[in-house]
């Protein structure tokens, strides 16, 4: 399961998932880098304690602040590296694009967002508390969301509010086709 969320993340930023391109984007993209270190370091294996301390590096110097006990599913898509902010917490969904200078949050320990799957997540949104994002949702540039985001929507604004249901999650592309849904 390890490698096929590595290569879902992969996918995402490449729609592929050849050697060539895991070399290419390792070394020359910050979102897949990180994602790669953390997919390592979330892992329930001995691998983790070994990627933990490189992982908690690659988040200091890229300024991503994903911990590495988010329930995260398959094709992670970071947007320009980071900055990010995203509570313990959320639990985010299979083929998701957090864009830069996104914080997903909660107050007073409670349980932060779910995020469905296929959602876009545009720069400098604010996401707070226990709201739900449904499948295919699109957040636009520089929301407050807080309150429930239903399936197929575009919000936009502080606070968000829906504008439309046309297109819905157009703007996630290179989804990873091969979800298995009993992991």
């Amino acid at each position: 399961m390890l490698v096929q969320l590595i290569l879902s993340d992969l996918y995402r930023y490449c729609g592929n998932t050849k050697m060539s391109s895991f070399v290419k984007n390792y070394l020359f993209n910050r979102g897949f880098n990180f994602s790669f270190w953390l997919r390592l370091a979330s892992s329930k294996s001995w691998v983790a304690k070994l990627a933990y301390p490189v992982f908690y590096y690659k988040k200091k110097k890229y300024g991503i602040d994903i911990h590495c006990t988010t329930q995260i599913g398959y094709g992670l898509y970071i947007g320009h590296g980071g900055p990010l902010v995203v509570n313990p917490t959320t639990v985010i969904g299979n083929n998701v694009n957090l864009s830069q200078f996104t914080t997903i949050g909660a107050n007073g320990g409670r349980q932060a967002a779910i995020i469905g799957d296929n959602v876009y997540i545009g720069p400098n949104v604010c996401i707070i508390d226990t709201v739900k994002i449904g499948h295919n949702a699109t957040i636009g540039a520089g929301s407050v969301v807080t309150k429930d985001i239903p399936e197929n929507a575009t919000a936009v604004g502080n606070y968000a509010k829906v504008i439309n249901y046309n297109h819905p999650g157009q703007s996630v592309n290179r989804r990873w086709p091969k979800i298995n849904k009993s992991d």
